[in-house]
C-alpha cells in the first residue's frame, strides 16, 4: 500500500474523524495533498465542515444536558459561565461562528454555549456556517502551503551548496569563538 492508495480510500475520512475534535493540523496536511493531486478541494472541505460541526453539536449537547453537573464539580468555571451567557446575549451569532478559531475554546466554546439559553436551532445554523468557513479557510491555507513548499524546496535546492557552505563556516566560525572565550577564562 502507497500514499496515494490509502489518501485516496481513506483521506476523506481521515480528515472527517480528525475534524470532529481538532482539525487544523490534519485539515492543513490535507490541502498539502489536495495541492499535491491526492485529494480534491471540495470534498475535503465538506468532510471537515461535517466533522466539525458533528463535533461542536456534541460539544453543544454535552454542555446543555451535563453543563450543571460540571459546574457542581468545578464551581470556579461559574463566573466564567456567567460572562460568556451575557456575551452571548449580545452577540451570540459571531461567538458562535468564531468560537472554532479561537485557540483553546474548540471544545469549552460549545460546551460553554451549550449552558446558555441560546436555541439549538440558532447555534445549528450558525455552527454550520462556521465550519465551512473554517474548513475553507484552513483547508486553503495548506494548499497555499503546498504551493509555498514547493516553491521554497525548488529555489532550496538551487541554492544548496551556497547555504551548506555559509552553515559550515557559521560552524567553524562558532567553534573557533567559542574556544578563544575559553581561553581567555583560563588565562584570567
Amino acid at each position: 500500500m502507497n500514499i496515494e492508495h490509502l489518501l485516496t480510500q481513506y483521506g476523506y475520512l481521515a480528515i472527517f474523524l480528525c475534524s470532529i475534535f481538532e482539525g487544523e493540523t490534519i485539515l492543513t496536511l490535507a490541502g498539502f495533498f489536495v495541492h499535491k493531486g491526492y485529494l480534491y478541494f471540495f470534498p475535503a472541505v465538506v468532510s471537515a465542515a461535517c466533522g466539525g460541526m458533528l463535533g461542536d453539536q456534541l460539544c453543544f449537547f454535552l454542555g446543555r444536558y451535563y453543563g450543571q453537573r460540571l459546574l457542581k464539580h468545578f464551581p470556579k468555571l461559574t463566573p466564567m459561565v456567567e460572562k460568556t451567557n451575557r456575551m452571548l446575549c449580545k452577540h451570540s451569532s459571531i461567538i458562535i461562528i468564531l468560537v472554532r478559531f479561537m485557540y483553546g475554546v474548540r471544545i469549552a466554546g460549545p460546551i460553554t454555549i451549550g449552558m446558555s439559553k441560546i436555541p439549538f436551532t440558532r447555534f445549528a445554523i450558525f455552527n454550520i456556517v462556521g465550519a465551512l468557513l473554517w474548513a475553507t479557510l484552513i483547508l486553503s491555507v495548506g494548499v497555499f502551503f503546498g504551493e509555498s513548499a514547493h516553491w521554497v524546496l525548488v529555489e532550496f535546492q538551487q541554492y544548496a551548496r551556497i547555504i551548506l557552505v555559509i552553515v559550515v563556516v557559521f560552524i567553524i566560525m562558532t567553534i573557533l569563538v567559542t574556544l578563544y572565550i575559553k581561553r581567555q577564562h583560563k588565562a584570567k
